[in-house]
């Protein structure tokens, strides 16, 4: 698409943001994160919360009074995002539902003439994230996915690093999260508390009785939901390295894993490793939720491993360069993080905000993190197949392989409709 053509839709509103007037921004999902975000866009002075959406009530209580209490703002409320969007025609809307509920808000909300910010990962399958792209790129709207990292100061300046060769030629990156747990202990299904719509929180996805495991903050590690462990943090680490490294899509992926220890309701995988193979290096995936202590001098992030030595891309911890010649200078920067949970939303959201209104794609453009994703999702689809898959990522397709490209896709509980 030509820029003059993605600029002339975005000039109305930025003209509006230069005479004062804020954007109308709605709220898709009020729980811990979602009001992460809408805090931050409050904090820019850009954006008026004119809205605010849920399912479950208690959490859309407590989202009110904390944005009263930030802005003064009098939001409305609403549990169908389609009505919000009808009724309020937000010049911004954020999306921080489940994964299984980011595509259909997402698509209609550009639909309805939004742009979007969007949790990562984009979706809960492939063809979901196709259907989001086309659906941004049709409307001419800028969608920002959160894979925040891409704005981190340290994280930026490791790139720089790695980029300028000071590593060296790099043949092998390993993806990484450890944590601590143990077996852990189920809880029991039960009837849903007052004021939450568990059929509307399920959605599309298969009904399933209510656990408190699951809502609210529990869903990543149940597999109907979301893609677990891989999927939540793997996809920060897969979208660094797709950044740093200029690289689109494995072309061959491989995993394996399962629950070996623990036992408590969750089903997605507490152990996985994941390999991808590109054109000249190899990319490893692992996790695992036990074990994680100070035996191991990173719990997560990346290693980097080069001919010139080693580079961890941390979180807290910063980056760390190890050389391989012996005596070698070890380098390190500090990270420098957004308050609560360690994050930068906040740059992440002025680059949206300037996406809008300059007309230019945002840093962490929804096709960048439709890539990212994927990765996340190829490494689950192949946990599910118990098999390697060769992946064609010019066509999105696993090659030759009917029974995967299946799996590509999931069918929708009615009445849903799976987007096109």
């Amino acid at each position: 698409m030509e820029r003059r053509a993605f600029f002339g839709t975005l000039t109305a509103p930025a003209l509006a943001l230069q005479s004062g007037k804020k954007y109308r921004t709605a709220l898709i999902g009020s729980g811990w994160w979602g009001m992460n975000i809408l805090t931050c866009a409050l904090e820019s002075g850009a954006c008026q919360a004119v809205a605010l959406c849920d399912v479950d009530e208690n959490q859309l209580k407590g989202a009110l009074e904390r944005v009263i209490k930030l802005s003064g703002d009098q939001p409305r409320r609403y549990k169908d995002y389609r009505e919000l969007l009808a009724k309020e025609k937000p010049e911004i809307a954020i999306v921080g539902t489940p994964d299984h509920w980011h595509a259909l808000p997402t698509i209609e909300a550009v639909k309805s003439g939004a742009h979007v910010y969007v949790e990562k990962p984009i979706g809960h399958t492939i063809l979901e994230g196709q259907a989001m792209v086309k659906a941004a790129r049709a409307a001419n709207r800028v969608v920002q996915v959160g894979l925040h990292r891409r704005v981190s100061p340290h994280n930026v300046a490791g790139r720089e690093f790695l980029r300028s060769g000071k590593a060296g030629k790099i043949g092998m990156v390993r993806a990484f999260v450890h944590s601590a747990g143990g077996p852990g202990k189920t809880s029991p299904d039960s009837e849903p508390p007052p004021g939450l719509d568990w059929d509307f929180w399920c959605g599309p996805a298969p009904k399933r009785a209510y656990n408190r495991a699951i809502h609210p903050r529990g869903f990543r590690q149940f597999l109907d939901f979301a893609n677990g462990t891989i999927a939540d943090w793997g996809v920060h680490w897969f979208d660094q390295i797709l950044w740093i490294l200029e690289e689109k899509y494995p072309k061959k992926v491989f995993s394996t894993g399962g629950r070996f220890i623990r036992q408590d309701a969750p089903d997605a995988p507490d152990t996985q490793v994941a390999t991808f193979d590109f054109e000249s290096l190899r990319v490893t995936w692992e996790h695992r939720q036990y074990a994680g202590n100070s035996a191991e001098k990173h719990p997560l992030g990346c290693y980097f491993y080069g001919t010139e030595g080693t580079f961890h891309m941390g979180w807290t911890d910063g980056w760390t360069f190890y050389p391989a010649r012996k005596g070698g200078e070890v380098l390190h920067q500090e990270p420098q993080l957004g308050k609560p949970d360690d994050q930068n939303i906040k740059g992440l959201f002025a680059d949206f905000l300037d996406a809008i209104k300059t007309g230019r794609r945002p840093v962490s453009d929804i096709e960048l993190g439709h890539r990212s994703t994927n990765m996340s999702l190829l490494g689950m689809l192949s946990l599910k197949l118990g098999r390697s898959i060769t992946w064609d990522g010019e066509k999105e397709v696993v090659a030759g392989d009917a029974e995967a490209n299946q799996l590509l896709r999931r069918p929708y509980r009615a009445p849903w409709k799976y987007p096109a």
